[in-house]
């Protein structure tokens, strides 16, 4: 009798081991839906931040990373809840909500390229070399990392809506575990990233100083990494701006019906970058004619 409940509860243990093993099989197909679908808002996410986080001595811009990432976390722990809350209780507006943020994202894509090409001397003007006293630069550390998380408030919002998106048919608990994960991965992956960008001229730095010789091997690779984050930041702002008019394209042509009939005939990408690129043009035309309207 003991052999056979012993042989009960190991095969209970068995069965509840391969439940889990299950659940984590799709908890990870999941998550890589979902991670890919949001890879768009992360090229861009990392772009800004990248952005937002240089510009200051080399020794406080780890520190100022650090409160950027922390505000991050703290932003992902206050819309989490609020976005699950949502699909629970009313899961009707989880669409609505997508179609906001594909607006926001568009605008913020077209906005990029029209900023470009428009006020690109404006851009250049104001850059200016000045000198501060430490309290202006530590107020300018401060407006800085307060616009780096207020940026990133909204990108997360996006984030997470476009993840939970991909997830919506699933079980509540389901969606809990693959948006939390994807959030989560986001903000480690693209921290840890912009950390390595912003130290990229440092190293480069330290390794021209570490050889006396005109011409050496850790000079030449010291040089390369000077000269080439600038242009890594520049490529990540194109692919970041693309990337967000191709999310937002893909959001208006997966979830309103007649804009997927319009289209459909399309390869996908150019698609869902035309459907962006038009709806963010109409939203900067009326947003500037608002403007222009009340004198704003």
């Amino acid at each position: 009798m003991l052999y056979f409940k012993i042989n009960k509860m190991a095969s209970g243990f068995f069965a509840l081991f391969d439940d889990i093993a299950v659940l984590m099989d799709d908890v990870a197909a999941m998550s890589k839906i979902a991670t890919k679908k949001t890879a768009g808002i992360l090229a861009d996410d990392l772009a800004v931040n990248a952005d937002k986080a240089s510009g200051f001595v080399s020794k406080r811009e780890i520190p100022v990373l650090w409160k950027i990432t922390k505000g991050s976390f703290l932003n992902k722990l206050i819309i989490l809840p609020v976005v699950f809350l949502l699909s629970a209780f009313l899961p009707i507006a989880i669409v609505p909500l997508l179609i906001i943020g594909g607006i926001y994202l568009a605008y913020e894509g077209v906005e990029k390229i029209y900023e470009y090409f428009f006020h690109k001397k404006q851009i250049k003007d104001k850059v200016v070399d000045i000198k501060m006293t430490e309290a202006e630069i530590l107020q300018f550390e401060k407006g800085k990392i307060k616009s780096a998380i207020i940026v990133d408030f909204i990108l997360s919002v996006e984030i997470v809506i476009i993840a939970l998106g991909s997830v919506i048919d699933e079980p509540l608990n389901m969606q809990i575990i693959v948006v939390t994960i994807v959030a989560i991965l986001a903000t480690v992956g693209v921290y840890g990233l912009v950390a390595l960008l912003v130290r990229m001229d440092d190293l480069g730095f330290k390794l021209i100083a570490f050889s006396k010789k005109e011409k050496s091997f850790s000079k030449t690779v010291g040089n390369a990494l000077v000269k080439t984050l600038p242009i890594i930041i520049r490529i990540l702002a194109v692919v970041g701006t693309i990337a967000m008019i191709l999310v937002a394209g893909g959001i208006f042509v997966h979830n309103i019906h007649f804009i997927h009939e319009l289209v459909h005939s399309l390869p996908a990408i150019l698609g869902e970058f035309l459907v962006g690129l038009l709806v963010g043009t109409i939203t900067l035309l009326i947003f500037r004619l608002i403007l222009r309207i009340f004198k704003i």
